[in-house]
């Protein structure tokens, strides 16, 4: 088993506060605010992250099951937005990937990227949060 951790400090109450998010492993380090999170102020934000992180595993699970049924990948783009709603909570991310996969056609390539977008191990995280998916090959 494989144990990830990462940490967050916030300082102040929520309006005039501070913090900041750091990776276990020292690769990323972000401050974040009220103005960051929930406007388009400065900084980074906890769904941002998710998105990041969403976007990461997608892809290379994504790859990986290409791999396993016998295609050779030589790309896979995605991104993830996280829309974050009232209450506060995330109430969608949309998955926008393209691939370059030589030899595959678009309706295969879909239909790996459906189930990527099923069992990816985040997915599986947030399976409560509605996710929609458009994907397409790329040359």
């Amino acid at each position: 088993m494989v144990i990830r951790d990462s940490s967050a400090v916030w300082e102040g109450n929520l309006v005039d506060g501070k913090g900041s998010m750091r990776l276990g492993s020292g690769a990323y380090e972000g401050a974040y605010t009220r103005a960051s999170r929930f406007e388009n102020g400065p900084g980074t934000n906890p769904e941002e992250l998710i998105g990041a992180a969403h976007a990461g595993c997608f892809s290379m699970f994504l790859a990986a099951i290409l791999s396993k049924a016998g295609h050779t990948v030589e790309q896979i783009n995605t991104t993830a937005r996280v829309h974050l709603g009232d209450g506060p909570k995330i109430t969608l991310i949309e998955l926008s990937t393209t691939g370059v996969v030589p030899g595959i056609d678009e309706a295969t390539f879909i239909e790996f990227a459906e189930q990527a977008k099923k069992s990816c191990p985040v997915s599986q995280a947030l399976a409560s949060v509605e996710m929609k998916l458009t994907a397409s090959l790329s040359q």
